[in-house]
């Protein structure tokens, strides 16, 4: 049997990217490779060497998917299921959860809340290399992970030939053009970039910043556990220490060995002036909230949920943590724009992602609230643990404007622990969509919901 999808792609040039969502499996197809990009071009990001922004083009644009995989002694891909493997301790007996023997022969398979490979794999490959000319390249990075967070930098390595970071140069700076949806409000110069799961960022590298002949490593500096907002920074910090025994420091290399061409170099950043954000009237606020929960047998259960009471589509009166199953309680009118409050009461940064939309951060703020524990209705008529929130409070002076390179038109955004996030968009396509949690184990397991556009 076929089935034809028809996509208009009728929007600004943007770095988008596909991939299997398989209700409860994304995870899974994920892991197993089946992602790509889906890039758009435009009539000024054309794509080719003459585009009217001086954009690096052709051989001179790079599109790269960050990923981490764990394998076996044979080559294989491994994912953790089992008692034994990693992070089942954390997850299962750490949580405090019973799993039965005649659902779980052998204590698994089961679900775990995260996961963190060992090894770094760029479009599927470990460690790779690319030879670049010393000139401006663009590149699209793409965090295709589970649950990793990366803080990407670039650095000179001590050798032409070094494959560890022993010796390298300090942050060598880059320019930030754009992020999930498009072109930003300006070019932003950073020598690190925080990049979220299902994040993308568009960005200019000049390799002529070094001698020829030199090897430039793209390393990451976040760790491997669960993102909390803290980026380095404190005294003290040692980055080795983040990494002993470890190898997810490094992600791939670039050698500046080719030639220089003939085709002319015409980046400037003062190109990039194209997002005005989203200036329409707002029509509606919802607050929202992100919750972690337990499901019928203990196991950790991110939700998603609401900040305060209100009435799904069947007119029952909802509050709190809700699983995947029940009615909708986000039904946007066709053409409306909202503001969306999502306060994250987790100890986690979760990256949020709202499909079929693109949206401006506009701000986080510090709150306080009480958390109300509550049951959670399971899919097989079981119940587990939630919450619902009372008496939440801003905490005065903590509002920070969201700035930078989350200036540019967003799909996916990090929300951070203690916090409510702002975020502002029109919904112009009917239909049902989704929004969820963009760390895969959290939407399979369930922080996901479905919204409505336009009258169900």
């Amino acid at each position: 049997m076929k089935k034809k999808y028809r996509y208009d792609n009728d929007q600004p040039a943007c770095c988008l990217w596909y991939y299997d969502h398989a209700l409860g499996i994304t995870r899974l197809n994920v892991y197993a490779g089946l992602a790509g990009f889906y890039i758009i071009r435009d009539h000024e990001d054309t794509g080719r060497h003459n585009n009217p922004l001086g954009l690096p083009a052709e051989q001179y644009e790079l599109a790269y998917v960050i990923q981490d995989r764990m394998f076996r002694d044979t080559g294989e891909l491994f994912y953790p299921a089992y008692p034994g493997d990693p992070a089942y301790a954390d997850f299962i007996a750490g949580e405090g959860a019973v799993l039965p023997s005649d659902l779980f022969p052998g204590g698994g398979p089961t679900a775990l809340a995260e996961f963190f490979g060992d090894h770094i794999v760029v479009n599927g490959k470990l460690w790779p290399k690319a030879d670049v000319e010393p000139r401006n390249y663009r590149m699209r990075l793409l965090n295709g992970s589970d649950s990793r967070f990366y803080a990407l930098r670039f650095r000179v390595a001590a050798s032409p030939n070094s494959t560890d970071l022993n010796g390298a140069s300090s942050p060598i700076p880059f320019w930030v053009i754009g992020s999930d949806q498009g072109l930003a409000a300006s070019a932003t110069q950073v020598d690190t970039l925080l990049i979220n799961p299902s994040e993308r960022y568009d960005i200019v590298f000049d390799f002529s910043q070094v001698p020829a002949g030199s090897r430039i490593i793209m390393d990451n500096i976040a760790g491997d556990a669960p993102f909390g907002g803290d980026l380095i920074g404190d005294p003290g910090f040692n980055v080795a220490d983040l990494f002993a025994n470890r190898q997810t420091d490094r992600i791939m290399a670039f050698d500046v060995t080719r030639p220089l061409s003939r085709v002319p170099d015409r980046f400037s950043p003062a190109a990039i002036n194209h997002y005005a954000g989203n200036n329409r009237p707002v029509d509606n606020v919802r607050k929202l909230a992100l919750f972690e929960g337990k499901d019928e047998f203990g196991r950790l259960q991110p939700l998603l949920g609401t900040a305060e009471p209100t009435t799904d589509v069947s007119g029952n009166v909802v509050n709190g943590s809700i699983p995947w199953f029940p009615p909708i309680t986000e039904n946007p009118a066709m053409n409306s724009t909202e503001i969306w409050e999502i306060y994250n009461t987790t100890e986690d940064a979760h990256p949020v992602h709202v499909h079929l939309v693109n949206f401006e951060v506009i701000d986080r703020e510090a709150f306080t609230a009480d958390m109300i524990p509550q049951p959670v209705p399971q899919h097989n008529g079981t119940v587990g643990q939630g919450f619902h929130l009372q008496n939440i409070q801003l905490v005065p002076n903590t509002r920070v404007p969201a700035t930078g390179v989350e200036k540019a038109p967003k799909d996916v955004v990090t929300m951070l622990p203690g916090q409510v996030t702002r975020i502002k968009m029109t919904f112009d396509r009917r239909g049902r969509y989704v929004w969820h949690c963009h760390i895969l184990s959290h939407e399979d397991h369930e922080m996901m919901r479905p919204m409505h556009i336009g009258p169900v």
